[in-house]
């Protein structure tokens, strides 16, 4: 991978004074071509693209514009982008050019009726329409999972889930917060009439050559609405098991389980941990082609190609529990079950894994262990439980590093005092100093910590006794089960994440 285009921030600003000489190279050309023009020198043009080929005529524009041979190379897609807004696009077609354009507020708390006609012209407006647009782009620019809008007296805050963290973003002026949120109902086919219900809908988007879903959530507040978008890429969608950063021995025990023909395999955490994400990749192995598979979800996040995926809707009567009842008369081999939620579910899961079949699910538990008190705590036999439940993977996401301003150091008496620095073979940690890479933050991206916990005779007699969590977790830690701190330790001995955010995610 060639070096970050942020870090060529200088040769850019170079390039823009080129780029002046000709007024046909935009930035809504250069994104469409998906081509930057990084440096030119002794007669070459050094360009930087993300696609597997650039258009031959594209370039050959290029070659005539700066009369020079052209040489491509290989960047990130995310860096080139920002890149073009950044030098070649005018301050009006970013979010905080379109806000600044609109002026400061005018007055008003956030407390005033407006009439529903008003609402629906100022939401359909172009200013408000390309601020919204603009709003979702640069979210999913910089790999936003989610986009909050909050209504205050005086302001419209806007802000955007990174690698699990709020941070924020270009936020417009109060006194167009109902128009901007009247827009995004409009949008997700919501009712904009409706200000005191909460309400929910979807998007479904396609930005910079990506399909996009956007699941829409809306809470009145004191100071008008609160909204939550979700976005969904699509394209990040697919990852394979190998992708998710479990630690070699840790992924043979996890391909060994979930290639058994039945049994219950579980992955378990708080939302947002990567569960689904797992089982996606789960199923993914699994599919070839010779087995029926089959998925019920809430919602259906990623569409799987070649496996039949029912959307729970429970107000018409298709919920987890008796869509599973139905999926068992569909002979299937394996079962994706977005989530026990329930008792009768729990029954349904265990009945099926006693008759042949693989089910793949997940739970709201903090720990490998705690699982298996759950399904007991839901009503299942402890002899079921004991003899359906294979194994149960507990995961975190853990940010990872910014390899941009990744720097060694030594670990100061402040982690000294957390963490027991000899026996956890920190004699060096890593850190990022923050760059606009990372938007200042040090990490780039995520990764996971995971405990798998693997069920033996011994582990199942004590289930069937009924001993607890912590009886179970210390047999399997004395059966070699790394705990989720543990595994995090091996990330920060590896660079790849710091003591903090495992502390964070998996505190002791």
């Amino acid at each position: 991978m060639a070096t970050s285009v942020d870090h060529r921030l200088d040769e850019l600003t170079e390039l823009a004074a080129v780029q002046r000489m000709s007024a046909a190279l935009q930035a809504d050309w250069l994104e469409q071509h998906g081509v930057l023009p990084l440096a030119l020198a002794n007669g070459v043009l050094r360009v930087g693209t993300w696609l597997p080929r650039v258009e031959p005529l594209a370039l050959d524009d290029l070659s005539l514009m700066f009369d020079a041979d052209v040489a491509v190379e290989k960047h990130d897609e995310h860096d080139l982008r920002s890149a073009i807004r950044r030098v070649y696009a005018q301050s009006e077609v970013t979010a905080e050019g379109v806000i600044a354009g609109l002026g400061g507020d005018r007055g008003g708390n956030g407390d005033e009726e407006i009439p529903l006609d008003d609402l629906l012209h100022l939401a359909n407006e172009a200013p408000v329409v390309r601020l919204v647009n603009l709003l979702l782009i640069e979210a999913l620019e910089a790999r936003a999972s989610d986009v909050h809008l909050e209504g205050y007296q005086n302001e419209l805050r806007v802000r955007y889930r990174i690698d699990g963290v709020l941070q924020p973003a270009p936020s417009p002026p109060s006194h167009l917060a109902a128009a901007i949120v009247s827009r995004i109902k409009i949008m997700a086919d919501l009712d904009i009439a409706e200000r005191r219900m909460p309400q929910d809908g979807r998007i479904r988007l396609r930005l910079q050559d990506r399909q996009v879903d956007v699941r829409v959530s809306t809470v009145p507040t004191l100071r008008g609405e609160s909204v939550v978008m979700r976005l969904l890429d699509k394209q990040r969608g697919r990852i394979s098991l190998s992708e998710l950063g479990m630690a070699d021995d840790t992924l043979a025990l996890y391909r060994d389980v979930i290639s058994r023909p039945h049994g219950i395999v579980l992955s378990t955490g708080p939302t947002g941990s990567g569960k689904s994400t797992t089982l996606y990749a789960s199923v993914e192995l699994l599919k070839t082609g010779r087995e029926k598979i089959l998925t019920v979800e809430d919602p259906v996040e990623y569409e799987l190609g070649g496996v039949p995926q029912v959307q729970v809707n429970e107000k018409a009567g298709v919920t987890f529990a008796h869509t599973l009842r139905a999926m068992l008369r569909q002979d299937p081999d394996i079962i994706l079950v977005g989530e026990i939620r329930d008792a009768e579910t729990a029954q349904i899961a265990t009945q099926a894994a006693l008759t042949g079949h693989l089910v793949l699910s997940t739970l709201h538990t903090n720990d490998a262990p705690t699982a298996l008190t759950r399904l007991l705590d839901l009503g299942v036999a402890a002899y079921l439980v004991a003899s359906t439940v294979d194994a149960v993977l507990a995961q975190r996401l853990v940010r990872v590093i910014c390899p941009s301003c990744k720097v060694a150091t030594t670990p100061d008496a402040a982690l000294a005092r957390r963490v027991d620095l000899a026996a956890a073979g920190l004699g060096q940690v890593w850190k990022g100093k923050g760059c606009v890479s990372c938007r200042g933050t040090g990490y780039r991206g995520r990764t996971g910590i995971y405990e798998l916990l693997v069920m033996d005779a011994a582990l199942r007699d004590e289930v069937q006794r009924r001993r607890g969590s912590e009886d179970v977790r210390s047999m399997a830690m004395q059966k070699g089960m790394r705990s989720l701190f543990d595994d995090g330790l091996r990330l920060v001995r590896q660079g790849v994440t710091t003591v903090d955010e495992v502390l964070r995610v998996a505190r002791g």
